[in-house]
């Protein structure tokens, strides 16, 4: 699949890698952003939704890109579907992680669930923790991730494991919550200046779709730096789940970041955009479409505009920094 999600730019290219005779050549004017697909073959508006803001970066950041005769191109790499994981070569200096279905940990997916299970090979995980450690220690490196890959970050980590949500929790959760930031986040130069752009101070708004919680381990945060918790409700502090956590910062920004929920969905408008588009492309059933657009009512609440200051802040913003960075060092 060569399509990419979106309208046509020079200066953004988009590949598919479910083979790796797919994966195309190495090219010195081409700035390669890895997105790393866990969507195990099944058709997800989040994956589209990050590549578009890959392409949205490469359109704003047009004239630079055009002085130094480069362009950005997204490679989409299948990993759990086809056990496609990259090698830090390199190659690329961006990583992006979608969501995706099923348990974190892919020993427990032995069953075809839709998006509650899937029955899958479990040997793309070894090569994936290997590029997590190769991710972290590299500060030129970074990686940015959203719900899946959050559950696969904390379990490469050891800092905490995932529990199904049960009945006392109300079960899979889905629509617009709020996550509470953490006092290391409130001290944080990057969170600690989102926390005090939106009322009340700490408390964001976010989208969430998960049917795991990610519940600290004895080990937690060993190597890691937690953001933010689900807020506090009737849950005991220990079974608080964790749904942001830093694992590398360079400077002030974020360098290896996740969260357990769904920033790459932006604006109400932009996702039916985008859910026209994967239909008109086939990449959706009908049913898939109808389906997915229902979320659309949700994303135009009240507080739609704090929950897109908060999706860019973790996720949009800090990948278009760093392409803006990659682009000024070519």
């Amino acid at each position: 699949m060569t399509d990419a999600p979106g309208e046509p730019s020079p200066r953004f290219a988009y590949a598919r890698v479910e083979r790796w005779s797919d994966l195309p050549p190495v090219d010195s004017r081409t700035i390669d952003v890895a997105v790393l697909d866990m969507n195990h073959g099944l058709p997800n508006v989040g994956h589209d939704a990050i590549v578009a803001i890959v392409r949205d970066a490469a359109v704003a950041l047009d004239a630079q890109l055009e002085r130094g005769g480069l362009r950005i191109r997204a490679i989409s790499y299948a990993v759990r579907h086809r056990l496609i994981v990259p090698r830090h070569d390199g190659r690329h200096r961006l990583y992006l992680g979608t969501g995706g279905p099923g348990h974190p940990d892919p020993r427990h997916n032995t069953e075809d669930n839709g998006e509650a299970g899937v029955r899958e090979d479990p040997s793309w995980e070894p090569p994936l923790w290997s590029l997590f450690d190769a991710i972290v220690s590299d500060e030129r490196a970074a990686l940015y991730g959203v719900c899946h890959t959050f559950g696969l970050l904390c379990r490469w980590s050891g800092i905490a494991e995932p529990k199904l949500r049960g009945a006392d929790k109300g079960g899979k959760m889905s629509g617009v919550g709020t996550d509470e930031l953490t006092p290391q986040a409130l001290d944080h130069p990057w969170f600690g200046a989102l926390a005090r752009d939106l009322p009340p101070p700490g408390r964001l708004p976010v989208l969430e779709s998960r049917y795991y919680d990610l519940i600290p381990s004895a080990s937690f945060p060993g190597r890691a730096t937690p953001i933010a918790f689900e807020t506090r409700g009737d849950a005991h502090e220990h079974q608080r789940a964790l749904t942001m956590v830093e694992f590398a910062r360079d400077g002030d920004v974020p360098r290896m970041f996740a969260v357990n929920n769904h920033p790459e969905i932006g604006a109400a408008d932009r996702v039916g955009t985008l859910l026209d588009e994967m239909l008109a492309r086939g990449t959706i059933t009908r049913e898939v479409y109808e389906a997915r657009r229902a979320i659309l009512p949700v994303l135009r609440d009240d507080r739609s505009a704090e929950r897109l200051r908060v999706a860019r802040a973790v996720f949009s913003d800090l990948a278009r920094m760093q392409l803006e960075r990659l682009s000024s060092a070519a």
